[in-house]
């Protein structure tokens, strides 16, 4: 089984364990971002996704009121074509996207979540999938000057997250 199809199965497995979300309030539209996905919205919308070893970096514009979200498996595409799947990609299309909306890049701030080492025998690794997914976001952000205002990440169980794009908040339950 390849890294991503692993990845992949990995997620839908954390997914399946997951509670409906119940937690949106009317006045924002409900979205979900699926491994590789990403999301951005002038309007008020509730973003929720399920990360194990993935990561998902929430990008905000506070005088705007606009933001987004990705949701990336691995950290580079190696020989694969690149997609929103890896890193790089993933985190140069969400912040186009916004810049796109009127974000100002000066204004942004960031939120990361995710890059659990889910599967046991991998524990004993320092640099896990997990670890390298989060490394990768952090220079990606750190590159283009974004300050990251929350982090949670790591670990040995997956989460839950649910991000307001218009105000930038950001709930996580572990799973």
């Amino acid at each position: 089984m390849s890294a991503l199809s692993h990845v992949e199965a990995l997620t839908r497995a954390l997914a399946a364990r997951a509670e409906t979300v119940t937690d949106i309030p009317r006045d924002r539209r409900a979205m979900y971002l699926h491994p590789g996905a990403l999301a951005v919205a002038a309007e008020p919308a509730a973003v929720t996704t399920i990360l194990g070893s993935c990561v998902s970096v929430c990008l905000f514009d506070p005088a705007l009121r606009v933001g987004g979200a990705n949701h990336f498996l691995l950290p580079d595409h190696g020989a694969a074509a690149p997609s929103t799947r890896f890193a790089g990609e993933a985190l140069r299309e969400l912040l186009a996207r916004l810049l796109a909306l009127g974000a100002d890049r000066r204004r942004l701030q960031a939120k990361v979540f995710g890059g659990a080492c889910v599967v046991e025998a991998f524990r004993r690794s320092t640099s896990h999938l997990g670890t390298r997914n989060v490394e990768a976001a952090l220079r990606f952000l750190e590159a283009e000057r974004i300050p990251v205002m929350a982090e949670d990440t790591g670990g040995e169980r997956g989460r839950k997250l649910l991000f307001h794009t218009d105000d930038g908040t950001a709930l996580v339950r572990p799973l």
